[in-house]
Parts: C-alpha cells; structure tokens; sequence
C-alpha cells in the first residue's frame, strides 16, 4: 500500500507542478487580448487564395479543396512549442482514422509566417507524412506557404485571430484545426492538442455529408513565447493549467481514497477469517 501511494503522489506531484509552474510567473493581462478561435460553422473558406506548396509551386485553395472534406490546421513551422503539439496531435489520431489522406480526405497545413520558405513546409511534409505511414497520402497532405495578406484572409475566414510579438520573433495564437466540406465551407471546429479518432471520424463523414455541427465549447491552448533567460514562458494555458490541475488533484486524491478503502477491506477479511494452521505431514 504504502508503495502504491508513494507512486501516486510522486507522479500527482510532477503533473500539478508542471501545470502550475507555467503559471507561476506574473503575466501582462492584455498580452492574449484578441487571441483565439471564433466559430464560423458554414462560413465559405475563400478558395481564390493562392499560395505555394511545399515544391514552391503557386497554387489555390479551389486546387486542393475540391471533392473531398478537409482538415485544416494553421501554424508555423519554426514554433517553439503549440503548433508541433497539434500537429502531433492530429497526427496521432489519423493514424487511428480508418479513412485515408489522399483518398478519403485531405489535410491543409497553411503557416501564418509569411517569412517562412517551402523548404521548411517540405521538412514538414517529410516528417509528418513519414508518421501517418501511409500510401498515398502525400498527393492529400499539404504544406503551404504565403504572403501576408493571403494568410490574413483565410486567417480572418475561418476566425483564426493571432498576434505577432516582434521582440521575440514569435506569434501568439490558439490551438484547433478545422473541418471543411468538399466546398469549402467550415463543418467543425476541435480545439486542443489532441483529437480523437472518433470525433476526427464523425467530423469527416458529416463533412462529407455537407452537414454543418454545431458550436462546440472553447478550450483554448494559448501559445507565446519561451524565454531561455527565466526558463519560463511568457504566456502558456492559463486557464486551462488551473483546470487541469485542479482535475488531476481531485483525480488523485479518488485514487488514493479507494486504495485506502480496499486495503482496509482487505486487511478486515483478512481478520475476520483467519487461514487455517497448515496440516502437519508425517
């Protein structure tokens, strides 16, 4: 028992401290103002946007929004932390999907830099499509670059609101992709780092459908900066650490309770009926 409860703090003890010590730090309450997502189900993705694929090529949005729904997710290549996290994320549950990229739907990964180049959308490709494991599924999955007021456009169409802090050469933004229909019209959003296989599945065969979801509650993951001098970041979670931590105390504590109460049980059985001396052999 008392082994068990060793573990169990111990683990408690690094996911509560993790969560909270990215809050520890004072934070400038107008640094997030105008960051997040706006839900714009059924709005029409601009689909005359052009921008260049991961060869370089210049192509538009209606080339690869066509016949089939789409995930899209908007990032940076070069981001120091959220934007690997979500990339992860979807990619581990499309590995789940039984549908296909490529086939089945396709996957838009657009960056927000417009300083960025192809040749980091195409190390993105490698990586990612190199993950999924899958035949195919680079003529689905793609990684495109723009200018500034192509990115702004569908930034603005799909109600993706960020900010770019020059001292520190990165962009404050929120966590989510969405879901297209074959149209281009936006069917659902899934905020987070992680996505379920299931609900990535639901969303695609509603978009497929041309069926339009319905508003989902805000979770948001807020990305900043990391500040090698402090080893801090400058804006991290916020509310959603304080939640989370909060669940994984309230977690804990039900774990230990219970192990406590069957222990006794245990200990009471154990009192109650006594093991029979063991028979002498001759």
């Amino acid at each position: 028992m008392q082994t068990r409860l060793s573990h169990l703090l111990f683990s408690g003890g690094l996911l509560v401290g993790c969560a909270f010590s990215a809050t520890a730090q004072p934070l400038d309450d107008s640094v997030g103002d105008g960051i997040g997502i706006e839900q714009k189900l059924d709005a029409q993705v601009p689909l005359g946007l052009s921008f260049r694929d991961e060869t370089g090529s210049m192509v538009r949005l209606d080339q690869l929004v066509n016949d089939r729904p789409v995930i899209l997710s908007l990032a940076y290549y070069e981001c120091p932390m959220l934007c690997t996290q979500v990339l992860n994320g979807l990619l581990r549950g499309l590995r789940v999907v039984d549908f296909n990229i490529g086939q089945d739907f396709d996957v838009l990964t657009v960056s927000i830099d417009p300083g960025e180049t192809s040749a980091l959308a195409a190390g993105k490709k490698r990586e990612y499509i190199g993950g999924y494991g899958r035949d195919g599924a680079a003529s689905g999955w793609h990684f495109l670059t723009g200018d500034q007021a192509s990115i702004d456009a569908l930034a603005e169409s799909v109600g993706f609101k960020y900010e770019y802090d020059a001292e520190t050469d990165n962009y404050i933004h929120a966590s989510g992709i969405m879901v297209l229909t074959p149209e281009g019209r936006i069917a659902r959003y899934l905020y987070g780092v992680e996505y379920s296989p299931k609900d990535l599945r639901f969303s695609l065969m509603e978009a497929a459908q041309h069926t339009i979801g319905s508003p989902v509650d805000e979770l948001l993951l807020l990305c900043y900066q990391y500040d090698p001098t402090t080893g801090k970041y400058g804006l991290v979670i916020m509310n959603t650490l304080r939640v989370a931590g909060g669940l994984t105390v309230a977690v804990l504590a039900g774990l230990i309770i219970s192990t406590i109460r069957r222990d006794r049980r245990q200990q009471a059985l154990s009192h109650a009926n006594p093991s029979p001396p063991a028979p002498h052999l001759n």
